[in-house]
């Protein structure tokens, strides 16, 4: 292939890419100009791809008043924080026990572990609605939080013990030979050296605490304890279909995941192809 044929073809498959990045992208730049327009403009036909003219009053409102969005903001922080927290705890030593010890019936956990990704998350709605009313903690965002937990647990396990398989264990020796116990071992040399496999568990299990709508709906009746997700039917109930607002609220939900994974987008692709190579 000649250098001229090669920058053709290169030519194509940024322009196929660039054609694939719009395709995807272009509902989110919709909620945002929708965001900035009058309820009238939006219906306007023809459709209007910016608007005629901004309005930042669709943001102010979602700050202040009835409208104030910050109490469920606060809500799914606290929900997709303690989530993750909880997923890190539990899972990265038993990824790091699947990957380094020898045990019975492994093969037989980490199919398990595959296995409840395929379950739909209202198979268990019923059973862990029972157990929260027996524990008390229906009506709190414990609820929601271990809820999230129990799903991002099995998801991280499958993804970080690849990881930790790449990880020679010729380091955690060197770390032993040098007065390192087997935890801080695991602590200092293994943890930093998949820092990257951590990043991206710790990107999926936020977003999709962050995304949680479910559990949120069915442990918790309390308006002032749902997060951002849930809240937006009460937006949809209370002020009619006022669509500039409902897309002011959709840009808000949005932004945090946006900025997350732009943020951590170099640590993602390293985490995703760190282990490809180790089963």
């Amino acid at each position: 292939m000649d250098g001229k044929t090669r920058q053709i073809k290169n030519a194509l498959l940024n322009l196929i890419a660039v054609l694939i990045a719009v395709l995807f992208l272009f509902p989110l730049y919709w909620i945002l100009v929708s965001s900035l327009k009058s309820d009238a403009e939006i219906f306007r036909k023809p459709p209007t791809f910016f608007p005629t003219k901004i309005l930042v009053q669709n943001y102010l409102a979602m700050l202040s008043g009835k409208l104030s969005m910050m109490i469920y903001f606060r809500n799914s922080i606290i929900i997709a924080i303690s989530s993750m927290c909880i997923s890190f705890v539990l899972a990265v030593p038993a990824a790091y026990g699947l990957s380094r010890f020898r045990m019975g019936l492994k093969k037989q956990i980490i199919i398990f572990f595959l296995t409840t990704q395929m379950l739909p998350a209202s198979l268990v709605l019923t059973p862990l609605f029972l157990n929260y009313s027996k524990l008390g903690i229906l009506n709190t965002l414990l609820a929601p939080i271990i809820s999230c937990a129990t799903i991002s647990i099995p998801f991280t396990v499958v993804i970080l013990r690849p990881i930790f398989l790449s990880c020679p264990k010729e380091l955690d020796e060197s770390a032993r030979i040098d007065g390192c116990n087997r935890f801080t071992a695991f602590i200092r040399i293994v943890l930093p050296v998949s820092s990257a496999g951590l990043v991206t568990v710790g990107c999926f299990s936020f977003v999709h605490a962050w995304n949680d709508l479910i559990f949120s709906m069915t442990f918790n009746s309390k308006n002032e304890l749902r997060p951002m997700t849930s809240a937006i039917y009460n937006l949809m109930n209370d002020y009619g279909l006022s669509w500039n607002l409902i897309m002011a609220y959709g840009v808000i939900l949005v932004f945090p995941v946006i900025v997350l994974f732009i943020a951590a987008q170099r640590y993602i692709i390293g985490g995703l192809t760190g282990g490809a190579v180790k089963g």
